[in-house]
C-alpha cells in the first residue's frame, strides 16, 4: 500500500551558489554523502549536491512532513548501489523507492513509500 508520493525539483544554478558554503552542505548531506561529494568536481559535484537535496526534500514530502521539526536533511540519506540506482536510507520500517534526474538547468527527484507487507 503506498502511503505517500513526493516530488521536488531545484534549479542547478541555486545550488551553484550555495557550493562552497560549508555550512549549506553540513546542513544537507550526511557525513558519507559529503565524502562522496568530495570526490567530485565541477557540474558532476553541483548536480550530485541537487540531486541529493531534491531527493530528500521529495522524501519529506511524501512522509506528509516536509523538512523542519520532524525531519531534518541529516535523517535522510541517499546512497547508490553498484550500478548507481539511488535509494534512501531513513529511520522508517516502509520500503521507499527514488529516482533522480538531471537536466542542464534542473535536477528533480520522486519518492514513493510503501508500507511493507504484513
Amino acid at each position: 500500500m503506498i502511503i505517500g508520493v513526493g516530488i521536488d525539483i531545484i534549479e542547478l544554478a541555486r545550488i551553484e551558489k550555495f557550493i562552497a558554503k560549508e555550512k549549506f552542505i553540513a546542513r544537507i548531506l550526511t557525513e558519507r554523502e559529503k565524502t562522496l561529494l568530495a570526490r567530485l568536481s565541477g557540474r558532476r559535484k553541483v548536480e550530485f549536491l541537487a540531486g541529493r537535496f531534491a531527493a530528500k526534500e521529495a522524501y519529506a514530502k511524501a512522509l506528509g512532513t516536509g523538512i523542519g521539526k520532524e525531519v531534518s536533511f541529516q535523517d535522510i540519506e541517499v546512497i547508490n548501489d553498484e550500478y548507481g540506482k539511488p535509494a534512501i536510507v531513513s529511520p522508517t520500517e516502509h520500503q521507499v523507492h527514488v529516482s533522480i534526474s538531471h537536466s542542464q538547468e534542473y535536477a528533480v527527484a520522486q519518492v514513493i513509500i510503501e508500507r511493507l507487507s504484513c
